[in-house]
């Protein structure tokens, strides 16, 4: 069929015909393939969207015709550009959507890990500046844990520590402190943790 002209109702009746199949398949590509491609270049496709495209879209036209669906109420270049228009936003829905739950899934993934990751090495400062409070003496240590750790105010830890006011109270929280940042001194990296863990909270 290459070099000559072809009505639709011809190349209708050749596609029925299984010795010509071929033939007019490669006739349909040579006639319509570029017009058509050019929609899908323009429309987030590239060269090799346009091939596959363009053989979907002949596979369906092929089953239309044996079905005598395609009754030549337009032009098989309308039909064809209609078949792949559909199949190519279907194609770009699916790929929106593939795209959006594999965005999600690794954000959600690596934020997960970053949270386990930070809630392990929270668990290790924490542990190393309790061991330093428990060098302090159990008095710094009970009044330091209460403020910092369990959020209680002066108020309520002068009562449960037994001292005669709340100025008692932070006076001892105040030498606490001193104490501790004078052993953090030595140490300039548990001493970040410790301003990270208790200071900043």
């Amino acid at each position: 069929m290459k070099g000559k002209g072809f009505t639709d109702a011809e190349i209708v009746e050749a596609l029925q015909d299984a010795s010509r199949l071929d033939t007019t398949v490669r006739y349909l590509y040579q006639t319509h393939f570029e017009s058509l491609a050019n929609f899908i270049r323009t429309n987030s496709g590239n060269d090799q969207d346009a091939e596959d495209l363009f053989h979907e879209t002949l596979v369906v036209f092929i089953e239309l015709v044996k079905q005598q669906k395609f009754r030549g109420d337009s032009s098989i270049k309308t039909f064809l550009y209609a078949i792949q228009r559909n199949l190519w936003l279907n194609e770009l829905k699916k790929r929106s959507r593939t795209s959006y739950r594999e965005t999600t899934y690794y954000d959600k993934s690596e934020k997960y890990e970053r949270d386990i990751q930070y809630g392990v090495a929270q668990e290790e400062a924490r542990k190393q500046v309790l061991g330093l409070i428990d060098k302090l003496g159990e008095n710094c240590k009970k009044i330091l844990v209460l403020f910092y750790y369990e959020e209680m105010s002066m108020k309520d830890i002068f009562r449960q520590m037994g001292y005669e006011n709340e100025q008692v109270a932070r006076n001892m929280k105040y030498k606490c402190m001193k104490k501790l940042n004078d052993m953090l001194d030595s140490d300039v990296a548990v001493k970040q943790l410790f301003k990270n863990l208790l200071v900043d909270e």
